[in-house]
């Protein structure tokens, strides 16, 4: 598996046909939410498999908002959120961004919780899904 920055106008098929997929046909998802029209002012990562499909993606916002990290089913449990996951915080720490953010699905609390998120709120409903807003600081000296 090989994790990438890309140019999202450079690999926008790919990446929709992943979130397609994972938000739009697993999830149910509603298409203007999943394509809110922020991707291009985005940072996009992306995992390619070894016969370099996009089987996983997701995106950091200049605000420091993790989001649309999506990985095909077959491929979960991998380890491929996780890469996705350790390169979208070192895009952020390269960006000098103080803290990232994101919103969870409730039932991926504890991967992000064993990536040194935390909690940070109620829940609330998006998209018809419970998730709950988590939060990560970077220390001064460069550790997550």
């Amino acid at each position: 598996m090989k994790v990438s920055l890309v140019d999202f106008a450079e690999e926008e098929d790919e990446i929709r046909s992943v979130r397609d997929r994972v938000f739009g046909e697993e999830q149910g998802v509603p298409n203007n939410i999943n394509w809110d029209g922020l991707d291009e002012r985005c940072q996009h990562v992306v995992v390619r498999a070894g016969d370099g499909k996009v089987i996983g993606t997701g995106r950091l916002a200049p605000c420091g908002k993790i989001g649309r990290l999506s990985v095909l089913k077959k491929f979960r449990g991998r380890g491929v959120g996780g890469k996705l996951l350790t390169r979208l915080l070192a895009v952020a720490r390269a960006s000098q961004l103080p803290e990232v953010f994101l919103h969870a699905q409730v039932n991926a609390v504890g991967f992000y919780e064993g990536k040194g998120f935390e909690v940070a709120g109620s829940p609330f409903v998006e998209a018809g899904i419970k998730h709950l807003r988590m939060s990560k600081c970077f220390k001064n000296n460069g550790d997550e």
